[in-house]
């Protein structure tokens, strides 16, 4: 089973501590084959929507930055409880946030 993990933007830089875990996690991950893809994504993103036959494009930064994703993990695990696992492992090193996992199907 694919999972793709967000992580929520906080607006806080992290320190050299915080690189240094997630590096160890990140290898960890990608030695057992778990973790397929990652990155961070950039703070002010394009938002495209529609209405009938009408595309609009809005360049960001949008005023609901909480509501935005930092970064992301694609993972394959046999079960969502493995995902939360996972990502219970990640707040425990990145601290208080928010982080959301949806299953990628397909």
């Amino acid at each position: 089973m694919r999972f793709l993990m967000m992580q929520m933007a906080t607006g806080q830089a992290p320190d050299e501590k915080l690189f240094a875990e997630m590096g160890k996690f990140i290898e960890e991950m990608t030695a057992s084959g778990v973790l397929l893809a990652t990155g961070g994504l950039d703070p002010a993103g394009t938002r495209v929507t529609s209405a009938g036959d009408e595309i609009t494009v809005t360049d960001g930064p949008f005023t609901e930055a909480k509501e935005s994703v930092g970064g992301f993990a694609l993972v394959e695990v046999s079960s969502k409880e493995e995902a939360v696992e996972l990502a219970r492992r990640f707040r425990r090193i990145v601290g208080d946030g928010e982080s959301r996992i949806h299953q990628v199907f397909g």
